[in-house]
């Protein structure tokens, strides 16, 4: 029903593929000074197939694939070049500690990176646009109130890839053939003969979660939380989240002694203070853990309630570039080896500022019925203010508990994948716009 999901994916998907494929025999063809036949192909089609499959990755990983970049073309011209910049660069590597195939394509690399940013900008920017906006679009009547319910109205009524359109938010209307409702407002009788009608029923919270990857807020209840998240975790799943915790624990622990001497040196150019601090966090269930991070601000006092615009106690310019590629959040191997938090999930939250959370929104300890992780679903998706790498009011912390909700309900080891190329995509881009 929309085009920005899963369909939209998948005509990307393909598209790329095929502009890459095509890459590969025009590049040949502008190589050799003649159409390429099987003999000239055969020795590129098995490391060049192993490179597509790479490069796909890459494009998941780097969002090519998400609505956002779908929905927000301007973005979309700087993420195709820099990807496709960082696909050649693992192509050459891939050829260079990989020499069974026998050939050495540098100038063939060179004049693929030409064409092929060619052809993907080509399909991307001008071909995608046109056979992914629907012709016709079906008519929907919105039967929701509330600030979710006016966001989910604007953004499918503002884009045309989205295969409905709200024409009304009254229920009379024998033009619509598609109902989102918020059942809370409707009786099931009423529901029932609409049904009987040939009205397609869509619940407001499932359309709002297709649409914007989050929980409505205002649809929770102990129901909610009895069907999504009371259930326990299959065994191979949390075998193999704790089996990568622990891989990627040691991993953080090689970083940051590599890294410590350089932050050490670094910080002493803006003044004394200890190279590491702790702080004490909410953990799974409420519990209490002490986490270790790099110094990123001037003072080293206890953490307390405020959000980080609060007070004079500053961040640091070494501070702000451990935040930016989040290297302050290393020195947690110590947490994630033990087992206290996880690589993904919920982030977890200062005590102070969590009791001040927990006060003033509904089910927000929820959040803690899972491990907390380092990074989770709302640090890859929310986009905070200017400067800041995390929520710094009530109002950005109700967007990421809306995130971390649709976490704990679709909560897998898939799911993790993604959000853990997800978070290597956004650490490498913000870095090459320090």
């Amino acid at each position: 029903m929309i085009i920005g999901g899963r369909r939209a994916s998948f005509l990307l998907f393909t598209g790329d593929v095929v502009a890459l494929a095509l890459s590969l025999y025009l590049t040949l063809w502008l190589r050799y000074g003649t159409p390429p036949v099987i003999e000239t192909l055969l020795p590129y089609i098995i490391p060049f197939t192993l490179l597509f499959g790479i490069w796909v990755l890459v494009f998941y990983s780097a969002g090519l694939y998400s609505k956002r970049l779908a929905l927000f073309p301007s973005r979309l011209s700087d993420a195709l070049f820099k990807t496709q910049m960082a696909n050649i660069l693992f192509a050459a590597l891939f050829f260079f500690f990989i020499p069974i195939f026998g050939i050495a394509p540098k100038t063939i690399l060179a004049l693929y990176l030409v064409v092929s940013l060619a052809l993907i900008f080509l399909w991307r920017l001008a071909l995608y646009p046109h056979v992914s906006i629907r012709r016709s679009r079906e008519r929907a009547a919105l039967l929701a109130q509330g600030v979710e319910a006016d966001e989910l109205f604007s953004e499918v009524n503002g884009n045309p890839r989205y295969g409905i359109e709200f024409i009304t938010r009254a229920l009379a209307n024998a033009q619509t053939s598609i109902i989102v409702v918020d059942k809370s407002s409707l009786d099931e009788a009423t529901i029932n003969a609409l049904s009987r009608e040939g009205k397609q029923i869509v619940a407001f919270e499932d359309m709002y979660e297709e649409v914007f990857d989050r929980i409505p807020l205002s649809q929770l209840g102990r129901a909610w939380f009895r069907e999504n998240v009371a259930s326990a975790d299959p065994f191979r799943y949390m075998f193999a989240k704790r089996c990568i915790d622990i891989v990627g624990g040691i991993v953080m622990g090689l970083v940051t002694i590599l890294i410590a001497p350089f932050i050490y040196i670094a910080n002493l150019f803006e003044g004394s203070g200890p190279l590491f601090i702790q702080q004490e966090r909410f953990g799974h269930h409420g519990t209490r853990i002490l986490v270790y991070k790099f110094r990123s601000m001037q003072r080293s006092i206890p953490a307390s309630s405020q959000w980080t615009h609060e007070g004079e106690n500053r961040v640091t310019n070494v501070g702000a570039f451990l935040r930016l590629t989040s290297l302050d959040e290393f020195p947690q191997f110590i947490n994630v080896i033990t087992g206290e938090i996880s690589l993904i999930g919920p982030r977890s939250d200062i005590l102070g500022l969590g009791k001040r959370l927990a006060e003033a929104l509904p089910y927000y300890d929820a959040r803690y019925l899972v491990v907390p992780g380092i990074t989770g679903w709302a640090q890859i998706n929310q986009q905070y203010e200017p400067g800041n790498v995390s929520p710094q009011s009530i109002e950005e912390t109700k967007v990421r508990l809306a995130y971390d909700f649709y976490y704990l309900k679709h909560r897998s080891l898939g799911l993790d994948v993604i959000i853990a190329f997800k978070t290597i995509k956004r650490m490498f881009f913000r870095l090459s716009s320090w």
